[in-house]
């Protein structure tokens, strides 16, 4: 996986990012299970009839960028769904390490990101996630669709244990899981604590009705069984959402 390094001296895109010891709360993993990389996430929500200037602005930091040999990659995903006109861009680095590098084509990008993306931005907000992947689908994700579905948790273990449980059921039918799953690293009270993406190769592909997670469970281990899995999951969970995302290519730079 190419290096996120700095993102401050890389895409200052990020503007006030506070990289503090204090956030790194890491999810509950255990020591056997397989550690995935750290998806770095920062939202952008973009000021009201703005959207083309960000957009020129972001295409303007890439090609500068590029042409200066950057070797760092990233995604721009738009969110279709929900209040405002919101941004993510996301990339992944394997060890916290790589934050303490700089990127030297990044600086010379610097006044394009102040004068032309800054000030076309209302708000910015950063997370981290680790990646799941022994419930995961195989990464990376090909397709420029995802249904990303969030939870904030009361019960952190039963939630993960229940999901593994599901998660096995669904790869014993199916072959394989149907998401790409995150555990939070840090932020707010109000964040979420897991979340799932949902790939699709286009909108007529969330046409398709796939059989209940629930169902499945439930022919396995019979209805009394799903019952009480379904209720103990339902109790884990204090909150949950989910938006739609669809990838701007033009805006990403992908491997």
């Amino acid at each position: 996986m190419k290096s996120i390094k700095n993102k401050w001296t890389r895409f200052a895109l990020v503007m006030a990012v506070l990289f503090a010891t204090t956030i790194f709360n890491l999810s509950a993993q255990t020591p056997e299970e397989e550690l995935g990389f750290i998806l770095s996430m920062t939202e952008f929500t973009i000021k009201s009839g703005h959207d083309d200037q960000f957009r020129e602005g972001v295409k303007a930091w890439k090609k500068s960028y590029l042409e200066n040999n950057g070797t760092w990659t990233w995604n721009m995903w738009r969110r279709v769904n929900g209040e405002g006109n919101v941004y993510i861009l996301t990339s992944g680095m394997d060890k916290w390490a790589e934050m303490d590098e700089t990127d030297e084509a990044a600086m010379k990008c610097r006044d394009i990101v102040k004068h032309q993306i800054m000030p076309h931005i209302e708000t910015s907000k950063d997370n981290f996630a680790r990646f799941q992947p022994t419930l995961s689908k195989e990464y990376p994700n090909p397709d420029p669709l995802l249904w990303v579905t969030s939870w904030r948790v009361s019960n952190g273990k039963k939630f993960k244990d229940i999901v593994t449980q599901l998660t096995a059921e669904i790869s014993k039918v199916e072959g394989a899981p149907r998401s790409y799953w995150y555990g939070m690293i840090g932020g707010s009270a109000k964040e979420a604590d897991y979340f799932a993406a949902t790939p699709f190769k286009n909108y007529a592909a969330m046409d398709v009705i796939r059989e209940n997670v629930w169902n499945i469970y439930e022919k396995a281990y019979g209805k009394e069984m799903r019952d009480q899995l379904q209720a103990d999951f339902r109790s884990s969970i204090d909150e949950a959402w989910s938006y739609i995302y669809t990838k701007v290519d033009d805006l990403s730079h992908s491997e």
